[in-house]
């Protein structure tokens, strides 16, 4: 490469480094622990308790019916003997039936729980977001991160805005508790609008 060639590549690299190094350097952000935030702010506590307690009540139901089939599971294994075999086979096909009907009612528990997660935590997440846009306007951020789905592996922690993101979430004027959704019926695409 001749002297020329050199030169101007090196001009035209400081030239694209300059500005980037400048803009880097007027860049400022901050990352939030937003599984923290969510768990700390008063809206999230409650939401928690209530859906803890929700499936305490479904787990304690199904404990109850668990018990109940294996109490019957040990009568029939007791009184199997004394039984004929198509006796046997029924009580046992119906026991095993009540087995998979609990398992599937316990899944349908487990789905449910995660919708009743998801509708209570909406509103707070987006509560949190506007808490975090506010103050990073007001700090002039250009980014905030969340700490474990970014991908970020080291942050120092005076960038860390997961306690002033509580401290203000939790001075926030309370919303209305989050209301179902009014079913509503299907309508035609070319019905007219009201």
């Amino acid at each position: 490469m001749s002297l020329r060639s050199t030169l101007a590549a090196t001009a035209a690299a400081l030239t694209l480094a300059l500005p980037l190094a400048a803009t880097a350097q007027s860049l400022k952000m901050g990352y939030v622990d937003y599984q923290r935030v969510l768990l700390e702010v008063e809206d999230g506590k409650a939401a928690k308790t209530r859906l803890q307690k929700w499936l305490d009540d479904r787990q304690k139901e199904i404990d109850k019916e668990q018990e109940s089939l294996r109490k019957e599971k040990e009568l029939l294994d007791k009184q199997a003997s004394a039984m004929s075999e198509e006796t046997r086979v029924q009580k046992a096909t119906d026991l095993q039936k009540r087995i998979l009907e609990l398992a599937q009612k316990w899944d349908r528990y487990r789905a449910e729980a995660a919708n009743k997660e998801r509708q209570e935590m909406e509103p707070i997440v987006s509560r949190i977001d506007g808490v975090i846009a506010k103050i990073a306007e007001r700090d002039g951020l250009s980014f905030v991160f969340e700490r474990r789905d970014s991908g970020l592996v080291y942050a120092q922690t005076q960038y860390d805005l997961s306690n002033e993101v509580i401290r203000s979430y939790n001075t926030l004027p309370k919303a209305a508790a989050p209301k179902a959704p009014a079913p509503t019926a299907p309508v035609a695409k070319d019905a007219p609008k009201k």
